[in-house]
């Protein structure tokens, strides 16, 4: 990794994408039982490897009609960027912000600092509800995906460095759309299905 360590393609200027809720899309769009919230049992077989392909296949496509590239797959946010930073000799090329709402974490990011820098990618969950509510919750929150859209490319005023971007809990194949609409430069011309 240190090799190629600054030549990362997630550390140009350009746009990378995740996919979404892998889990929740699953569960509660395909109807698939998963043990223990556990997609991986799926890599046990042919049908289950087709799953899987159809999962994946649909953020390619979104990907491709972006135009964007894409990655395989209480401490304060500064503290933790700092500390991680101060005890490796900062060794991470970057730093995420996964499965929290952009409602959760937008005001410490509001209050500024050159830490926000080191931020170059962003999986929100979809809902607003808390991880406690998440975790109680019989039902699907998900969301509004074009309103998510929309908090991505307001927190990229904010997150100049960001560059790979997708969902986490509750998002689908549509947040995605949605983000990319929101941040691609070059814009789709068809809704996913």
């Amino acid at each position: 990794m240190s090799k190629y360590r600054q030549r990362l393609p997630q550390l140009q200027n350009r746009l990378f994408m995740t996919d979404g809720g892998l889990e929740t899309t699953l569960i509660y769009h395909e109807g698939i039982d998963l043990q223990a919230f556990a997609a991986f049992d799926l890599l046990k077989d042919q049908p289950g490897l087709a799953v899987l392909r159809a999962y994946f296949v649909r953020y390619a496509e979104i990907a491709r009609s972006h135009g964007i590239g894409r990655l395989p797959s209480g401490d304060t946010l500064e503290q933790a960027i700092a500390m991680t930073d101060a005890a490796t000799g900062g060794y991470p090329a970057y730093y995420m912000i996964n499965c929290a709402h952009p409602t959760h974490f937008e005001h410490v990011l509001l209050r500024g600092g050159a830490w926000r820098e080191r931020i170059r990618g962003l999986r929100a969950n979809a809902s607003k509800r808390s991880h406690a509510e998440l975790d109680r919750s019989t039902d699907l929150d998900a969301g509004d995906p074009v309103e998510l859209g929309s908090q991505y490319r307001a927190l990229r005023s904010v997150l100049p460095q960001l560059s790979v971007v997708g969902g986490c809990c509750g998002t689908d194949h549509r947040h995605v759309h949605a983000i990319c609409e929101a941040l691609s430069p070059r814009r789709a011309t068809s809704s996913p299905a």
